[in-house]
């Protein structure tokens, strides 16, 4: 029998903007949960519930800006599988280290070094948040609550009516894309960078409703390496335990 999720723990996941605000400097470990909370909203694409809010301000993209998005979305789409170490920051101050695998579509695996507690899979079916101090664990169905455009099986970004770009730059070398949920702009953006030709995944920034920036960068990334499928099953340590007991 699997544990099922808290409250506190279910509350960590669906409310990862909040979760980002580090308004004052809380214990370590709180610290760390906040900061993996972060991963989540960047990933789930600014996910949530819709509500009554202003259009979204679209960006006002020429030719040549449309074709680069079309790049984009050509890579992702070909992006099979991501093995990378992540460090990410946030304009509040907080730190934070570990080990990031993605396997398009649906699998990723998000695991920080110690002594962050946290631990993010997606399964394919489902996304699951472990703490592994507090020993609380929580379920989403990725179609519920989406793991976010790198996990899709097919990235749009300018055919998705579900967002809307609202800034594009092409600087030497590097190409940015800035994103919202349209019909909840305020939420909170996404922003993906890449570097270009070679095209790469290099960072995102998650931008909240309270504009406290999360940047997550990617180093010594392999793209197209083989991984183990086992990285993307959760073995529910508590359910071993309760068998060990009986």
């Amino acid at each position: 029998m699997s544990a099922k999720p808290t409250g506190s723990a279910a509350a960590r996941c669906s409310s990862a903007p909040a979760a980002v605000n580090l308004l004052f400097s809380p214990p370590i470990t709180l610290r760390y949960r906040r900061l993996a909370a972060a991963v989540l909203v960047a990933l789930a694409a600014v996910a949530g519930p819709a509500a009554a809010e202003p259009a979204a301000n679209a960006a006002r993209l020429g030719e040549a800006e449309r074709s680069d998005i079309a790049r984009i979305e050509d890579y992702l789409n070909r992006l099979g599988t991501v093995q990378a170490r992540f460090l990410q920051i946030s304009s509040t101050g907080g730190m934070a280290e570990g080990d990031l695998h993605i396997w398009r579509p649906g699998k990723m695996r998000i695991e920080y070094d110690p002594p962050s507690p946290i631990l993010i899979i997606a399964t394919g079916s489902q996304l699951i948040y472990f703490d592994k101090e507090l020993e609380q664990i929580s379920y989403m169905g990725l179609e519920a609550t989406p793991a976010g455009i790198l996990l899709k099986e097919r990235v749009s970004f300018l055919g998705d009516a579900a967002l809307t770009v609202t800034f594009f730059e092409r600087s030497p070398g590097v190409l940015r894309l800035s994103l919202v949920k349209t019909d909840d702009p305020l939420e909170g953006s996404l922003s993906l960078v890449f570097s270009d030709r070679p095209m790469s995944l290099k960072k995102w920034i998650v931008t909240d409703a309270q504009g406290v920036e999360t940047t997550v960068s990617l180093m010594d990334a392999r793209f197209g390496a083989p991984l183990n499928p086992e990285l993307f099953k959760f073995k529910n340590p508590l359910w071993f335990r309760q068998r060990e007991d009986r």
